[in-house]
């Protein structure tokens, strides 16, 4: 076991700094994947069916939203994307 060194503040800060910028591509990723959804067909027809039968459509969405931030988040480390 590899004894952790303490960081720095410059390192401190430029680690957060890039944290941030990584979490706001994630959040413009999602926002795009969501207007893009908005889109299409399958959106507009569940839109107005009733609310029981949109949760499979939503649901769908959401994942495709968690796949979109696992992919942006496997680049940022520098791991190869399995998707």
């Amino acid at each position: 076991m590899a004894l952790r060194r303490q960081k720095s503040r410059k390192q401190q800060v430029a680690e957060l700094a890039a944290d941030y910028l990584k979490v706001k591509a994630v959040t413009k990723t999602a926002k795009g994947a969501k207007k893009a959804a908005k889109g299409t067909a399958v959106y507009k027809v569940a839109k107005k069916t009733p609310i029981v039968k949109r949760i499979p459509v939503i649901l769908g969405a959401g994942v495709a939203t968690l796949a979109a931030v696992k992919i942006v988040r496997g680049r940022s480390h520098g791991e190869p994307s399995t998707a």
